[in-house]
């Protein structure tokens, strides 16, 4: 019998944080909040490789971009002043904090920046995950208004967008063997998830 509330608990954080990012993002930032939505409903759609942890991605879906609201931009880096807003005044839990902090390889940008030191010690990375790799995914295959996009189509849309010597842009570079890494392994999980389906159809084929 599945846990209700465990379930309550998972359906109850996704809406705060959907709430959360639709205050600061939705409308002073409307494409950003575009971006925010398609990169959740991304996540929603990994639910059969997440289990227990689908509300957690989700969640984090929603809340991975704040750092870019006015109301939250202290440093200019988006995934810690995001991360430091949802430990100091939204008092989110560890997890989603260190999600936000370092979703899609953003250690990267933070060396760049002068900030990796301050980064990891105030956010411990999470341990490679499913989880992680899954947060990453979902914001490297939507694009700018939302839409969905492949890993590599995104990556040269982040390139077009912030142009060749860009801090954005040496950052991703550097950054695109980890974010091509967390792909492979979100999509290696889809085939299995797949493959474990069409396995169970023709185990248990429907009556004519």
């Amino acid at each position: 019998m599945p846990d209700r509330t465990a379930y309550s608990r998972r359906v109850a954080q996704v809406e705060w944080a959907r709430e959360l990012a639709r205050r600061l993002l939705a409308e002073r930032l409307p494409r950003r909040w575009a971006h925010t939505q398609g990169v959740a409903a991304r996540a929603a759609m990994l639910a059969p490789i997440l289990g227990d942890q689908a509300g957690t991605l989700t969640a984090a879906a929603y809340l991975h971009d704040i750092g870019y609201a006015p109301d939250v931009a202290i440093t200019g880096f988006h995934p810690l002043d995001g991360a430091r807003y949802l430990r100091d005044v939204a008092g989110a839990d560890a997890t989603l904090c260190r999600l936000v902090a370092h979703h899609s390889c953003a250690t990267f940008e933070a060396t760049e920046r002068g900030l990796a030191e301050t980064l990891l010690s105030e956010f411990p990375p999470p341990e490679r995950s499913l989880l992680a790799d899954a947060l990453t995914y979902c914001d490297m295959t939507t694009g700018p208004d939302g839409r969905h996009l492949s890993v590599h189509e995104r990556l040269a849309e982040i390139h077009s967008r912030y142009g060749p010597g860009h801090l954005v842009s040496r950052s991703i570079t550097a950054a695109t063997p980890c974010i091509l890494a967390a792909a492979r392994t979100v999509e290696a999980a889809l085939a299995q998830v797949r493959q474990a389906g069409a396995g169970q159809e023709m185990a248990d084929p429907q009556p004519h």
